[in-house]
């Protein structure tokens, strides 16, 4: 789709200005929570363990409920593309009331079954005990962290990217300076850590209700048809992040089965896919706030124009974070302190993620693009599908004795079959519903 310069260089600015403060955001959270790490590390063992065991678990929860931000950014962006900013903020509150009900009920349901899931994990004896006291504690800060999702989502919406990363920041850096006071000051053990983050997840929460409720005066009373409405557009959202997740946790079984070189491997391959995701996922959740106003002003012509244009960006951006793969390659096993083993299969293992740069940069984009576009219900068969697309060929790096980078070829297949089914729906026409 041909733009001219000026046309070219306004979706530039556009993109940069949402997706360029979304990419600080989302660098921010690993890199102090990887600070909390590293201020456990200094405690008696199991505590780092208990906080890995518990992370884990809190992580998985937290990840299923990202359609707050998402489903929100999609709805308010939408109707502020039509005008509608009050409707805009009446979808905002609906996303907000839901996201306590969710936190709320979360608690409910996974406070008695602290000790059955930090077990399943196969966590025993003093690293149960300190796993379930971190967990129990952190549960108390999840109404607090959903909130903040659903507040992020409202203020992207808005087409304010800026705002969630000084928050983001600001929160992250609190849950720093309360983690050093709390484990190592006051000697509080992992239970500090804990506490330390739920009290800078409220803080976080209370700034989002405030600027929500106060500088943009949205109504607080709940609207029960809209918060069932936010909850059934977020079904099929979580039915995707299921299916991410279920390709991932086949793909850790996998590499267990394998060996200790493999299944350390594995792990930091990830890390460094999860850190590169983070970037690709900035120009995604541009897209996902353009998309929504775009439509929402009956623009399909300039909704197609911008996805265009993202998609180029997304493009570049996987060949340059694949480049910076190729380079770092060689440094790679040395930062890890990878034996020659390991260090072997990690050394394979960096070609393959960068030869899927450009692919997950295409399916980045068009994924946000389509929850721009409210189009969920085909996310979530779209993800089932691409995951049955991925099983047989992780069955056949098992039947066959197939090796690590085998089984990473095998998520190229899954990628592969995202790109396909995203695709060809970004090149139809039934995602481009206009109108609030």
């Amino acid at each position: 789709m041909p733009l001219t310069p000026r046309a070219g260089r306004e979706h530039d600015r556009q993109i940069l200005r949402l997706a360029v403060p979304a990419f600080g955001a989302l660098v921010a959270e690993p890199l102090f929570l990887l600070t909390d790490s590293v201020i456990v590390s200094h405690l008696p063992a199991p505590a780092l363990g208990a906080l890995g065991v518990a992370s884990t678990v809190l992580s998985v929860l937290v990840g299923l409920c990202v359609f707050l931000a998402y489903g929100t950014t999609a709805a308010v962006a939408r109707q502020i593309g039509a005008g509608n900013t009050r409707r805009a903020m009446r979808q905002g509150v609906d996303g907000l009331w839901l996201a306590a009900g969710v936190g709320l009920a979360i608690i409910a349901v996974v406070w008695p079954l602290a000790p059955s899931l930090v077990h399943l994990i196969g966590a025993e004896g003093e690293l149960a005990r300190q796993a379930v006291t971190y967990l129990r504690i952190s549960l108390l800060g999840v109404p607090a962290m959903l909130l903040v999702l659903a507040g992020t989502g409202v203020l992207r919406g808005m087409q304010d990217t800026a705002t969630p990363l000084l928050v983001s920041v600001g929160s992250f850096a609190l849950n720093a300076v309360l983690n050093l006071v709390f484990v190592l000051g006051m000697g509080w053990g992992v239970a500090g850590s804990a506490w330390g983050t739920v009290l800078a997840q409220s803080l976080a929460a209370a700034v989002y209700l405030v600027l929500v409720f106060g500088r943009h005066r949205a109504p607080l009373r709940p609207d029960l048809a809209g918060i069932r409405a936010a909850g059934s557009a977020g079904v099929a959202l979580v039915i995707r992040t299921a299916c991410m997740q279920v390709v991932m946790t086949i793909a850790a079984t996998v590499a267990t089965r394998m060996g200790d070189d493999q299944i350390e491997a594995h792990t930091v391959a990830v890390r460094i896919w999860t850190l590169l995701a983070f970037a690709l996922d900035a120009i995604a959740i541009a897209g996902q706030a353009i998309t929504g106003r775009t439509l929402g002003a009956g623009d399909v012509a300039g909704t197609r124009t911008a996805t265009w244009r993202m998609v180029m960006w997304g493009i570049g951006s996987g060949v340059v974070l694949g480049l910076a793969v190729v380079v770092a390659r060689p440094f790679v096993p040395g930062l890890f302190d990878a034996g020659p083993a390991m260090a072997g299969e990690l050394l394979d293992l960096m070609w393959v993620i960068a030869a899927l740069q450009p692919i997950a940069g295409v399916v980045f984009v068009l994924d946000g693009v389509l929850i721009g576009a409210g189009d969920q219900r085909y996310l979530a068969w779209a993800s089932m599908w691409t995951t049955l697309a991925y099983l047989p060929a992780a069955l056949l790096v098992v039947l066959a004795g197939g090796g690590l980078t085998a089984l990473w070829l095998a998520l190229g297949v899954w990628m592969t079959a995202r790109l396909v089914t995203l695709g060809t729906r970004a090149y139809g026409r039934a995602w481009l519903v206009i109108g609030a």
